[in-house]
């Protein structure tokens, strides 16, 4: 091999480099939640879908109730456990978690998310 000396030692640092994250982070802590304000004003004892389901995926929720609300005129979402929720940030999701500052932001924030929702939305008044 040309040049061997220069190649493989190259080699076994450009490996050590590229895997020091994961080397780094092994056994490390896993992830801790905020502690967010949940529901307390909701008829609703759970949200929409499970929780777990919602932390992963809430913003692919959204993205997709706001395509299918603006661009079919679909306005009714039914969950996996079969109830029917109107298509509304503002209705649905604020009309529980009506404290933004203790819900979506301290996750959003500690997750250094910054989402533009309230782009278009009007945050719930003193919750800004």
């Amino acid at each position: 091999m040309y040049h061997a000396k220069y190649i493989i030692p190259g080699l076994v640092i450009a490996v050590v480099l590229f895997s020091a994250p994961f080397w780094l982070n092994l056994g490390s802590k896993t992830y801790e939640y905020p502690d967010v304000a949940l529901p307390t004003n909701s008829e609703w004892k759970t949200c929409i879908e499970p929780t777990e389901w919602m932390r992963a995926n809430h913003m692919d929720l959204l993205n997709t109730w706001r395509d299918e609300a603006i661009r079919e005129g679909k306005r009714v979402y039914r969950a996996t456990d079969g109830r029917y929720w109107t298509v509304s940030l503002q209705e649905t999701c604020m009309g529980c978690h009506v404290n933004k500052v203790d819900f979506c932001d301290k996750c959003h924030d500690s997750n250094n998310v910054q989402p533009y929702c309230w782009d278009c939305h009007v945050a719930p008044r003193g919750n800004n």
